[in-house]
């Protein structure tokens, strides 16, 4: 199961981030696709809150019927004592009425209204004896009532549990494909980590973020030779995890392109041309298909730091590289339920 949840993985990965230099109207198809699965994960975790408030309502209606059935037990137990004691009584009684029966003959005035009188009181000792038995068979019927129902919701408490457990078990293997991808990435990339490039995770997905001054010069789309070397060791762990989708984003500052002679016009013309850049260095000499790869121009318009202040605009200036898994069979496992 855990390696069939790591294929699937890998598959919604190449179709969410396609880095090659796809048409607007792909790009836009993707981009909707990867807020679609934003969208679904979120969905997911407000259902998983639900369930945990249902979860808690149900154990607490439980306890609350138990509470009844510990009530009605404690009456039954009186009603029981009261009852054996009318037994008694009534035993009692009737031990006197054939006393009396039997001396009734030698009786001749006066005797016939003490026998009417222990008539009445046993008459009115079966009635009483008669009332308890009522009332204790009323209580057995709720208890039984009252456990039916303890019982169904017990049931379907279970059934709740058991749905959130199998939720947690489809987040926890989301996350371990993320964080195994993200180890990789870092293996591979660990001697230019904190030195201009980051590995971070975020919303279900590895975000690669290469500073300016690693890859390009100021103005420029031309990659040197230390980040060729970093992007070649990245396209090595794509090679080995073709289930992956890639995006690369070009990211400038604020301050206005001097297009000069140059065929480029503004910060837009710039940032897509350096993420059209990185994509052609990762598929030199790779065997990684182009349709898994997607550059985008963001320009100035997703800072990271949005002071007016050289080191933001320094921190702005970056090429990130956004790795998302296949999580498709994870979806499936999802619309199961």
């Amino acid at each position: 199961m855990k390696n069939k949840i790591s294929r699937l993985y890998g598959a919604v990965l190449i179709v969410l981030m396609s880095v090659s230099c796809v048409s607007g109207k792909k790009f836009s198809e993707l981009e909707g696709t990867s807020r679609k699965f934003m969208k679904e994960r979120d969905e997911f975790k407000t259902q998983n809150l639900a369930l945990e408030m249902e979860n808690r309502e149900l154990k607490s209606k439980q306890a609350a019927i138990e509470s009844e059935i510990s009530a009605v037990k404690e009456k039954i137990d009186a009603v029981e004592g009261e009852r054996d004691k009318a037994v008694d009584d009534l035993s009692r009684l009737t031990a006197r009425y054939n006393d009396l029966q039997n001396a009734q003959e030698e009786l001749i005035k006066g005797n016939v209204k003490e026998t009417q009188r222990l008539l009445s009181e046993l008459s009115e000792a079966q009635a009483n004896l008669q009332k308890k038995e009522d009332l204790l068979r009323q209580l057995s019927q709720s208890l039984d009532s009252k456990k039916a129902s303890l019982d169904e919701v017990s049931f379907e408490l279970e059934k709740r549990n058991q749905r959130l457990l199998e939720l947690e078990k489809i987040l926890d293997a989301q996350k371990r494909i993320v964080q195994d991808l993200k180890t990789k990435v870092s293996e591979a990339l660990l001697g230019f980590e904190n030195n201009g490039l980051t590995v971070s995770m975020k919303d279900g997905k590895v975000y690669v973020s290469l500073d300016e001054k690693l890859l390009f010069k100021s103005g420029s789309y031309e990659i040197d030779a230390n980040g060729k070397n970093a992007l070649k060791k990245l396209a090595g762990v794509l090679e080995k995890n073709p289930g992956i989708q890639v995006m690369i984003e070009g990211h400038t500052d604020n301050v206005p392109y001097n297009p000069g002679s140059g065929q480029l016009r503004d910060n837009w013309d710039l940032s897509v041309k350096r993420a059209t850049t990185v994509v052609r260095v990762l598929l030199e000499g790779s065997t990684i298909n182009p349709r898994r790869l997607t550059a985008a121009g963001r320009s100035e318009y997703l800072p990271v730091d949005s002071r007016n202040a050289a080191d933001a605009r320094q921190k702005n200036r970056r090429t990130e590289i956004v790795l998302t898994p296949d999580l498709s069979e994870l979806y499936d496992l999802i619309n199961k339920y």
